[in-house]
């Protein structure tokens, strides 16, 4: 009796070690996945990956509930990746509760992640007051991190005052705004100087947003110059990665064409946003869950630029495909996407109205 009791522990240890070292495999083979933008196969890997760490920490949550947490951060990632906002938000929720009850008090980089890429789901449904709580705790634990090991922390410190900056903007907390972008955009630089391959990425993100967060506040000469830098990181780097970076790319093209209109310059702010609207076909031809809204937003930015230039029958074409494309995203997410749809409606109605033979 002794025996088969000992058999069958040493049978489950060796069945957990089996599981353990396929789930190991199978999250590392997630990333390398990602990395060569398979989103789809990268998010079934991390899918299994998660399932196996969640039999493991049923049975032995000291050892693998880390395991399972770090798994569902990344699964929430790759859900984000193909457009599936909803259940990214329900995966990350779980992680977060689970780094919470591993952290046990302390300063904690994973928790501090997990945190800031909760504030980032939230705001994808519309949830920002909930997102900027979330940033907000990010911050402090990054911060007291940052104190003692600041070559180790300040690339995530960097990253959440990017976030934070996201959150404050769309609150309309401008000044506050600002200021933590400008924070992000100081660190990044001091660490794209030391190592440009690294970090330029990272760079390009805070420039894009200062440019935004400068025209709130109404520094248009400023806030050109920052979104020009960053376009033109993000076509450096698109040149030797279009997969993973032309969705930057086109995204920088999209807010810099409106600053170009502002300071006078419609024909080159015309063939920005006819670039980005390029680009942003071409990746909703293949991910429309993920590239629609911002093809929307990129029409209708377009449709400005068009009446700006007395070109009314095309800007009125742009706007309604904006309006439909929107009317399609907002069925599922309304919160994030009822008052896009709005605004394009009204810009639609003004163009009919400012135009009698269309109506």
């Amino acid at each position: 009796m002794f025996n088969q009791t000992a058999s069958a522990k040493e049978s489950g240890l060796l069945a957990s070690t089996s599981g353990e070292d396929l789930a190991h495999s199978l999250h590392a083979l997630s990333r390398c996945l990602q990395y060569m933008d398979r989103r789809e196969d990268a998010l079934t890997a991390i899918q299994e990956a998660a399932e196996l760490y969640r039999q493991l920490a049923a049975d032995y949550p000291e050892a693998f509930d880390l395991y399972l947490a770090r798994a569902l951060h990344d699964l929430s990632n790759r859900l984000g990746d193909v457009g599936r906002r909803e259940d990214s938000l329900e995966v990350i929720l779980e992680a977060v509760e689970l780094y919470r009850r591993l952290a046990a008090d302390r300063p904690n980089s994973d928790l501090a992640l997990s945190l800031n890429n909760l504030s980032v789901r939230l705001a994808n449904v519309g949830h920002h007051e909930k997102g900027l709580q979330a940033i907000q705790e990010a911050i402090e634990l990054y911060r007291q991190l940052a104190a003692d090991h600041p070559a180790v922390f300040n690339p995530d410190l960097a990253r959440s005052l990017n976030t934070l900056s996201n959150r404050l903007a769309h609150l309309g907390h401008h000044e506050k705004s600002l200021q933590a972008i400008q924070g992000a955009v100081e660190i990044r630089r001091q660490l794209a100087a030391d190592r440009p391959a690294v970090f330029n990425p990272d760079l390009a993100i805070s420039l894009n947003n200062l440019s935004l967060c400068l025209a709130d506040v109404g520094h248009q000469a400023d806030s050109l110059q920052a979104i020009q830098e960053a376009v033109e990181l993000y076509r450096q780097l698109a040149a030797y990665r279009p997969a993973t970076f032309n969705p930057d790319l086109a995204m920088s093209l999209n807010n810099l064409s409106p600053y170009l209109a502002n300071m006078g310059d419609r024909e080159k702010s015309l063939l920005a946003i006819q670039e980005a609207i390029k680009l942003y076909r071409q990746l909703a031809a293949d991910r429309p869950a993920v590239f629609n809204p911002d093809l929307a937003s990129s029409l209708y930015n377009l449709s400005l630029r068009l009446a700006d230039i007395g070109h009314q029958e095309d800007s009125l074409q742009v706007i309604q495909e904006a309006v439909e494309l929107y009317r399609k995203l907002a069925v599922n997410l309304p919160m994030a996407f009822n008052a896009k749809l709005q605004e394009a409606i009204e810009v639609h109605e003004w163009i009919v109205a400012h135009n009698p033979n269309f109506t």
